[in-house]
């Protein structure tokens, strides 16, 4: 039963879901109003239909040694679809590189890099980033303090599909 528009029940469902991943099928079933066996048909409904697209662990990386983050505006040489995609293909190989987005304005593609220190990231940028074909120019950005983290979207009643 692949879904096109949400109704009440499946919003509540995403928004359960989007804010406790490892929620239970019979605690998200109470949540959403309705018996666990029709719930879990929705959530499964809900993933064929691409609205959930995976389900993540929110690490601290920190505690796993990684000390900063940097944001890269990449400036490239090249805006064609072909360089675009070799772009896209190389830095999905970096595993430091987090999120890449591609921006229209002053910066072409926007890297959120996490390094375990200044020096890693350095190491990272002269030695990948800036040696990459069609990489024009790079300024770093060094986040101070994640003020908000919010991952997904808002869920709210006027969504739809």
């Amino acid at each position: 039963m692949k879904r096109s528009k949400l109704d009440k029940i499946d919003r509540k469902i995403l928004l359960t879901l989007q804010e406790e991943g490892r929620i239970t099928n019979v605690d998200l079933a109470k949540k959403a109003g309705i018996s666990a066996p029709p719930c879990l048909r929705r959530v499964r409904a809900l993933e064929e239909s691409g609205f959930i697209k995976s389900y993540h662990a929110f690490l601290d990386p920190h505690k796993l040694g990684y000390g900063i983050t940097v944001f890269a505006h990449v400036s490239l040489t090249s805006h064609n679809d072909v360089d675009l995609k070799k772009f896209e293909i190389k830095i999905r190989e970096w595993p430091f590189v987090r999120e890449a987005h591609l921006l229209s304005g002053e910066t072409d593609v926007l890297l959120k890099v996490v390094a375990k220190d200044w020096e890693a990231y350095q190491h990272f940028l002269t030695t990948s980033l800036l040696a990459t074909e069609n990489v024009a120019a790079v300024r770093s950005s060094i986040a101070i303090r994640t003020s908000k983290l919010e991952p997904g979207v808002p869920i709210n009643d006027n969504l739809s599909a």
